[in-house]
């Protein structure tokens, strides 16, 4: 997933004059601890150097030795596979499970700010942005490929005719790019807007540990440890989009009898990309980069509005209800299936896809996790849950449904002409193809190629920063050398990846890379839970504390009103049975006195 907007998170530092916040607010700390790396300085070097160090090594290796580079792949890719592939199976099934947890359970009313916080966004704003985050390389690159992949070449088990085989495909592809990439985003934007908005802490990985492993930790070893993990992943999720779009382009331009589609074309091409990204770093221009990225929404939606009403309409827009529900009807088998059975075959399948997949996802989450969360203040753990785990869903089943339906429906009722006599397909080249049979499909091509290579540049642009923020300490707005310097990175492993063996190398880097760091996002679940425990036991020992402080001056109340209403009804007996004495005595006392009178 490309991102095409900017991303940046405040660290929301309040002045010394501020009023206090809420009686459970104002237990939270949220001034960095003295020995954090504080935002505006230079790299962070117990984190820079590393993670620089590494990826520097990965990239000259693969370069230099690229026959040796691609054995290595090949074994590490089947070994992890082997021994861990069950293992990424199962942590994003509990990625999904915590997300649905915290947003259904009571911990969901907590605020991803303070108390006083309003959202910045209004909420179509705020679903916009969510949009945003949905669109990328990958939605474009896959976007016709993968359910022609799983049609021509089904998920070992997979059986059935042809429609029922391309159900089985649009389901297969739903679950790639829905509710458990988001889940994972989930994972890691909650615990960093957390961190950042309602503690004040720096934008950085090791914060959103600080509840489970301790602030001296955090500020130490461990938390450098942590952010070189997290810094490291983050670029190679970089470089495998950047890999998978300048694959997708070259494919492209082939397509359209431009140029071949040669290695020497796709390193040019990365080479001329990202030249055209540092500059735009260099000369400031944030305004033309936010230009860029709503104009790449407006080419993808008016590209998906293209494809819907020139293509099979019906057809398409029932078949995407129809997806939907065979995805939710069969979603939890799904989410558990490591084809145990299926042998090598198995192995094969769900590291080329699955195991990708997730690998992806959780190399890309600290990137998306920090944008989520910046657009994010002022919401709700709740509000925040379903909005990530719907909005951008959403617009991944639509986006499948109308460009993944239009090739489907072209092989079983079409001509055909997307899947090889051999039963392959050309995974690059497919959106061209199906692209190629519409109306002005010449234009359509262009068109693509324009919409994934201004995809490539915010990429390459939005993940610099946010690895400038990495290797800073939080500082969000990281010194221009810096960016530069993690996008050349970043061009440098994506061409090492093109280099050792393209799109298979692509694949074994996101799912090595993640190994490590879907450790860190499985010990935020746990202090990400423990910090809202925490926080919601303060809220209700505040909220007894309140509750018995109105009971006892109710009680006061109560009991100076009692003590008042005897005192005042003493009084009144009293003056009452004073007036009766006196009504009484007067009558017998006056004719005594006339009597006594007349004596006289």
């Amino acid at each position: 997933m490309g991102m095409s907007a900017t991303p940046g998170v405040s660290t929301d530092q309040r002045p010394p004059n501020e009023p206090k916040e809420s009686v459970v607010n104002a237990r939270v700390d949220r001034e960095p601890p003295a020995n954090s790396t504080q935002p505006g300085k230079s790299i962070d070097k117990r984190v820079f150097w590393p993670a620089a160090s590494i990826i520097l090594v990965f990239a000259l290796f693969a370069i230099l030795f690229p026959a040796t580079a691609t054995d290595m792949f090949s074994s590490i890719q089947s070994n992890v596979i082997k021994w861990f592939g069950w293992y990424y199976v199962a942590a994003v099934a509990v990625f999904v499970a915590f997300a649905l947890w915290i947003g259904l359970s009571r911990y969901g009313d907590i605020k991803l700010g303070t108390d006083e916080d309003e959202p910045e966004f209004s909420v179509m704003s705020w679903f916009a942005l969510l949009f945003a985050a949905g669109m990328g390389i990958g939605l474009v690159f896959f976007g016709v490929a993968e359910p022609l992949n799983h049609f021509a070449s089904p998920r070992p088990g997979v059986e059935g005719t042809p429609i029922q085989i391309a159900q089985q495909a649009m389901t297969q592809t739903f679950l790639h790019w829905g509710l458990h990439a988001w889940a994972i985003y989930v994972v890691v934007g909650v615990s960093i807007a957390y961190a950042v908005h309602r503690k004040g802490r720096p934008i950085s990985i090791r914060w959103t540990l600080e509840p489970l492993l301790g602030t001296r930790r955090v500020a130490g070893g461990w938390g450098n440890l942590i952010d070189v993990v997290a810094l490291v992943g983050t670029l190679f999720g970089v470089a495998t989009s950047l890999g998978l779009g300048v694959l997708q382009i070259s494919a492209g331009l082939e397509e359209a009898n431009i140029m071949q589609a040669t290695q020497m074309t796709q390193i040019g091409l990365i080479l001329c990309i990202i030249t055209l990204t540092i500059v735009s770093l260099v000369s400031g221009v944030g305004k033309g980069m936010k230009w860029l990225s709503n104009t790449n929404l407006i080419l993808a939606g008016a590209l998906l509005v293209f494809v819907l009403f020139t293509g099979p309409t019906l057809f398409l827009l029932r078949e995407f209800v129809q997806a939907i529900g065979n995805y939710l009807q069969n979603v939890m088998g799904l989410t558990f299936n490591t084809l145990a059975f299926a042998g090598a075959e198995g192995e094969a399948w769900q590291a080329a896809w699955t195991t990708f997949y997730w690998g992806w996802w959780i190399s890309w989450a600290p990137f998306v996790g920090i944008f989520i969360a910046r657009i994010s203040k002022g919401r709700t753990v709740r509000q925040f849950v379903a909005g990530v785990l719907l909005v951008p869903s959403t617009v991944g089943f639509l986006w499948f449904a109308v460009l993944g339906g239009t090739a489907l429906h072209r092989e079983i009722f079409g001509g055909g002409g997307l899947v090889g006599a051999d039963g392959t397909v050309n995974t690059e080249g497919a959106l061209f193809g199906m692209l190629g049979g519409l109306p002005g499909g010449t234009i359509l091509i262009i068109g693509a190629i324009l919409l994934i290579a201004i995809f490539f540049i915010t990429s390459a642009d939005s993940g610099a920063l946010v690895m400038g923020m990495l290797s800073t300490g939080g500082d969000v707005e990281p010194k221009n050398w810096i960016r530069i310097f993690w996008a050349l990175s970043a061009a440098a492993v994506a061409i090492a990846l093109l280099v050792a063996n393209g799109l298979a190398a692509i694949q074994t880097a996101a799912i090595l890379t993640a190994l490590p760091f879907s450790v860190v996002i499985l010990m935020m679940c746990v202090a990400t839970a423990k910090a809202f425990h925490q926080e919601h036991a303060m809220l209700m020992r505040a909220q007894r504390k309140l509750a018995r402080e109105q009971l006892a001056a109710q009680v006061s109340e109560d009991v100076q009103d009692s003590m008042e209403e005897q005192y005042l009804e003493h009084v009144a007996d009293q003056v009452a049975a004073a007036v009766e004495s006196q009504f009484t005595k007067g009558p017998s006392s006056q004719p005594q006195n006339r009597s006594g009178t007349r004596g006289l």
